[in-house]
């Protein structure tokens, strides 16, 4: 997440900032996080910093803001697949399904993802969203796939087949 150069202090403290602002995002204080993420960006800019300030103003209902923080860290690192896939919810949270397609299949597709499932997921609500069932069942199946213990890939996917029968 953050640069390895051993001992350097801007990585270091940059790191401290994030950890900080993401125990304040968890614990609500959703202001507070905003300023730390800040700071950490101000001290060393990182991908996932970007992303989880991002995180964070949608927390606060501000989509437009969590979607130009994530496009932020597309700038950083391109191959990270969290921001495209949270600019792909929060544009399905807007009800901008087909614009969402887009930004969830390049998360499908990134170098760097831990949690592939979760676009293939979006993908699926987005298909779900525009009708297109054939296209979300198998959305829903890959990320089930991807996840098996992910209950509401499987959830969502005895759905469509049920809405398909």
């Amino acid at each position: 997440m953050f640069p390895d150069t051993g001992q350097d202090r801007r990585s270091q403290a940059a790191k401290a900032l994030f950890e900080r602002a993401y125990s304040r995002q968890m614990r609500g204080d959703f202001p507070e996080a905003v300023l730390l993420y800040k700071q950490s960006i101000e001290t060393l800019p990182t991908a996932e910093a970007y992303t989880f300030l991002g995180w964070t103003y949608r927390f606060m209902g501000d989509l437009e803001a969590a979607i130009a923080e994530c496009k932020n860290a597309i700038l950083i690192d391109p191959a990270l697949g969290n921001p495209y896939n949270d600019i792909g919810a929060y544009l399905i949270d807007l009800g901008e399904f087909a614009e969402a397609l887009e930004w969830l299949r390049k998360a499908t597709l990134s170098r760097r993802y831990e949690s592939y499932h979760y676009p293939w997921f979006n993908l699926g609500r987005a298909h779900a969203a525009l009708e297109q069932w054939p296209e979300s069942l198998r959305c829903f199946e890959k990320a089930a796939e991807l996840a098996p213990e992910y209950r509401a890939a499987h959830q969502a996917a005895a759905e469509i087949r049920r809405m398909m029968q």
